[in-house]
């Protein structure tokens, strides 16, 4: 079968097709107003091929997918309900309309399961790659806002999962690609699954902050782990004014990471750390409700807390020394 080209049909006929059986309708208004009691927060994301994604081994359902995941994470760390998004994709000559309706398909997947209410779509021509940008909006109440306490020092860091595992997965498949290359060999990738799958597809819950606001534990902050650890951690510090601890031996790693950090030399620490694209959730929580939430939220860890602002943001080793953190904030921060 012949593949659908976009200048047989062009953009219009285009995005009308890949609208069919989505549930969104094209072309429609992507605005809304905050109620009274709400106020809007806009979230954006631009992820271009080779920098940030390589097709060679990165599956475009999961890719779209992948992308909603990073710009409504920002949203859900400001505890904040995800209403409309908008996405223009730069597409490039070698990709047909079936393989765009892929992408889009991982798109509407993720934009269902975390509640938006309107997905808009443009398509654009590209000489350097697929390219995609999103913009989110979200509306926060103003009533919780009011509500959300003061940080202070002792109030606890709790991070929603696993952290390090995309970085090890990103550099599986860069291995198994060389190999392939190079030797032919095919790509080994079942004993590595979980690894891979955090940086293929990784997934934030979307009842974590409907579960926050009804348990009556508002987080006084929160960040997307989206570049490493120790980006977030320092985010924390600018926003809060406080210092922070976090400890080496509370952060969790994915099963395999120490083996593997052997096999390719990697602290798994420092992968944590820097290694970035865990799209994980990490708030500051009253200590005073530490009990409750570790009852309601087994998923989370507590790995740490805030000090005071002299502290800065330090990693304590095991043995009790406090290392300041480093964030560099970039892909290749780990080279």
């Amino acid at each position: 079968m012949e593949a659908e080209r976009f200048a047989d049909i062009g953009r219009v006929q285009a995005i009308e097709s890949l609208y069919k059986g989505s549930g969104f309708k094209p072309f429609a208004p992507n605005q809304f107003t905050a109620t009274a009691k709400g106020r809007i927060l806009t979230a954006g994301r631009l992820l271009t091929e080779g920098v940030d994604f390589d097709l060679v081994y990165f599956p475009l359902k999961h890719l779209g997918y992948k992308s909603v995941t990073a710009v409504t994470g920002d949203l859900l760390a400001a505890i904040c309900r995800p209403v409309t998004l908008s996405v223009r994709l730069g597409i490039s000559a070698k990709l047909d309309l079936g393989q765009v309706r892929e992408l889009w398909d991982g798109i509407v997947s993720a934009a269902k399961e975390h509640g938006y209410t309107a997905l808009d779509l443009d398509l654009f021509p590209s000489r350097n790659g697929l390219v995609i940008s999103l913009s989110a909006t979200g509306e926060c109440n103003k009533l919780t806002d009011a509500r959300r306490p003061a940080p202070k020092t002792k109030d606890l860091l709790c991070l929603s999962g696993s952290v390090g595992g995309a970085y090890f997965g990103m550099r599986i498949l860069q291995r198994e690609k060389q190999r392939f290359d190079s030797e032919n060999v095919q790509p080994q990738l079942e004993q590595y699954r979980m690894m891979v799958g955090s940086y293929l597809k990784p997934e934030i819950s979307p009842f974590t902050v409907p579960q926050l606001i009804e348990g009556d534990i508002l987080p006084s902050a929160g960040v997307l782990v989206d570049r490493g650890l120790a980006d977030a951690v320092k985010r924390l510090v600018r926003t809060t004014g406080l210092g922070a601890k976090v400890y080496a031996d509370r952060i969790p790693f994915e099963g395999q990471s120490f083996d593997l950090g052997r096999t390719l030399n990697v602290d798994p620490v420092s992968a944590a750390m820097n290694g970035g694209e865990d799209y994980r959730l990490l708030f500051v929580v009253p200590i005073l409700k530490m009990e409750q939430f570790r009852r309601d939220f087994q998923t989370f860890e507590i790995i740490g807390h805030l000090a005071q602002p002299e502290v800065g943001a330090v990693l304590v080793t095991p043995e009790g020394v406090e290392l300041p953190m480093k964030a560099q904030g970039w892909p290749d921060s780990m080279e």
